[in-house]
């Protein structure tokens, strides 16, 4: 448990700096923050496992980083397809969440 918990406080950090600057990458950010606390209750409940956490974890920081990049790519704006992308990508991620924390 405590080793979890020194995984979650990198994650949260990571998470404020790389805040959207613009509305676009709102609704895929607030995502990205909603289902981190998920995993984050999920461990605390005790639903997820050491490895589960590590997976769900490189997985959501992978979307975060492509996000990133949409963005400097885009002039900090996401396309209607880059959004797609993400929302498909965190739509996986969510269904991993919830199969490990009722399995």
């Amino acid at each position: 448990m405590l080793t979890m918990i020194r995984y979650a406080l990198p994650v949260a950090t990571a998470a404020m700096i790389f805040t959207p600057i613009v509305a676009s990458a709102g609704e895929v950010y607030h995502r990205e923050l909603h289902q981190e606390q998920r995993i984050y209750n999920g461990v605390r409940d005790g639903q997820i496992t050491p490895a589960e956490f590590r997976n769900l974890e490189r997985r959501e920081a992978l979307i975060n980083a492509q996000r990133a990049v949409d963005l400097r790519r885009d002039n900090q704006h996401l396309t209607r397809l880059n959004q797609l992308q993400l929302n498909r990508r965190l739509d996986s991620v969510s269904a991993a969440i919830y199969r490990d924390r009722h399995d």
